[in-house]
């Protein structure tokens, strides 16, 4: 009986560790989407390339897909301006080292001197690369 009260009482012991550190990364996720939001807005080129992946895929609504390069260049050179975003239903699934974040997107822009809004979906993948969550993929939708 002794036995199986102190198996039990491990098996909890693991079960609410392996819960608090997927907590963590959770919030560590949200803190990561939350820099790359403010970074586009305030078009940090650094801020930008510390939190892309070398491999990103960058999707937008209209099909066109940037590679990391392109993607920190369009903002950081002012092609494409955020004035602001704003994210809302936002939801974190994890996967091992990897997290699936669905937002919804509104934004005002400015892109190539024309002003516009911007309402769209948005699926982000991140990846934990040396401790650090890196954006690995995102892809937009039109709603």
């Amino acid at each position: 009986m002794k036995r199986k009260s102190a198996l039990s009482l491990l098996f909890s012991m693991a079960l609410i560790s392996f819960l608090s550190a997927q907590s963590s990364d959770e919030h560590e996720v949200a803190a990561a989407v939350e820099s790359l939001r403010k970074a586009m807005v305030d078009a940090d080129k650094t801020a930008l390339q510390i939190l892309a992946a070398d491999e990103l895929s960058y999707g937008h609504s209209n099909g066109l897909i940037q590679d990391k390069a392109a993607f920190v260049e369009a903002i950081a050179s002012g092609k494409n301006v955020f004035k602001t975003i704003q994210l809302s239903d936002q939801t974190i699934k994890m996967a091992g080292n990897t997290a699936i974040v669905r937002h919804t997107f509104n934004a005002e822009v400015v892109n190539n001197g024309t002003p516009g809004t911007a309402h769209i979906g948005i699926l982000l993948i991140w990846q934990k690369q040396k401790g650090k969550w890196k954006l690995l993929a995102r892809q937009a939708v039109k709603l």
